[in-house]
């Protein structure tokens, strides 16, 4: 069996999430050990003993310490079957990540794979549900992994209660990413929403994003308000993202109580120009997501990243436990280049 040290580098939810889902896509058992040993709740939180509960169930695992504030995990898996499954988190955990984990191990089933999951759409230290939508599932569609996503109901911190429904199509093998420098933008598109709250807040959002947007050219934000069934208590979020020929860049920003709107227009705006200007070809976050489609593709992928997360350092260093797999990174003025080599 692995054992893995769930408290190495960022030492976060996402080195065990993705640890269970490697073990479930590799067949490998696993034991990870001081799991978020180094945060202020350590062990497991409700939104990652949902995410290992639906790996489990995706793969007929055995487990073993799987219970919230547990600091260590034995998983044992089996092999991966199609079909419909259903995961609430409970809290207002985020459903993108359980997602995250969920994902590239049901992408490997024999058929479809149905997942609705109950909890937080746009909540804090997680991708908001657009940004998943529009940002992460078309880069993976470019390497042959696909996802539909239906929101059914939005939910927000502390009540969640948001509904998401995904289709995840099978495709046994993946196609490498092979991003160079990106050509000039094409386009910015966003999605600026609140529900129940004031009809005034998107459209303030979106000025203040336009207006710390100026020089883009083909800005274009959506403005939504959320009513009745649609969501469950109040929250909102902006959510940007820059088209060009080869790719997408995408930022984020959550409404929150005593944050003014035009803070949030500026946050989002802020770090999606600060990805422009860097000449990425991913952002950093897409960038720490997508490694283990690429450590496992049919080829090796090439790709910018402004910045190296914490997120992105765990990734290298979990992956190859797993996979056989290399990295190399360079630094090249504003940005890192980085080349993934599956079977190496």
């Amino acid at each position: 069996m692995l054992e893995v040290d769930g408290a190495h580098g960022e030492g976060g939810g996402q080195l065990l999430r993705m640890a269970v889902a490697l073990s479930a896509m590799t067949q490998t058992p696993v034991r990870i050990v001081r799991i978020r040993a180094g945060r202020p709740n350590p062990g497991l939180a409700a939104q990652h003993a949902t995410a290992v509960k639906g790996l489990a169930s995706l793969c007929g695992a055995k487990t073993s310490g799987l219970e919230v504030g547990s600091s260590t995990l034995e998983f044992q898996p089996g092999a991966i079957e199609s079909g419909r499954y259903a995961f609430d988190v409970g809290t207002a955990g985020a459903v993108t990540l359980v997602l995250q984990a969920i994902l590239p191990a049901a992408a490997l089933a024999p058929a479809p794979v149905r997942v609705r999951l109950t909890g937080g759409t746009d909540v804090r230290w997680s991708p908001p549900i657009d940004y998943f939508t529009r940002v992460f599932l078309p880069l993976l569609r470019r390497i042959g992994v696909h996802v539909d996503i239906e929101v059914i109901r939005r939910g927000y911190y502390p009540r969640g209660g948001g509904i998401v429904e995904a289709t995840i199509e099978p495709r046994s093998t993946w196609s490498p990413l092979l991003l160079g420098d990106p050509s000039d933008l094409r386009r910015v598109r966003g999605i600026a929403h609140v529900s129940n709250l004031a009809d005034d807040i998107p459209k303030r959002m979106k000025h203040a994003a336009i207006r710390r947007l100026h020089g883009q050219e083909d800005v274009k934000i959506e403005e939504r308000v959320y009513r009745g069934e649609e969501a469950i208590a109040q929250g909102g979020a902006l959510v940007l993202w820059a088209e060009s020929e080869e790719t997408l860049l995408g930022s984020d920003s959550l409404a929150e109580r005593g944050k003014p709107s035009e803070r949030v227009g500026e946050e989002a705006a802020r770090s999606l120009l600060t990805e422009i200007e860097s000449r990425a070809a991913l952002d950093v976050h897409a960038a720490d997501q997508l490694l283990v489609y690429l450590a496992r593709a049919d080829g090796p992928s090439e790709i910018s990243v402004r910045e190296v997360s914490g997120h992105m350092e765990t990734m290298i260093w979990l992956l190859p436990q797993f996979l056989p797999c290399r990295f190399k990174v360079v630094r090249d003025g504003p940005r890192s280049r980085v080349r993934v080599e599956p079977k190496a």
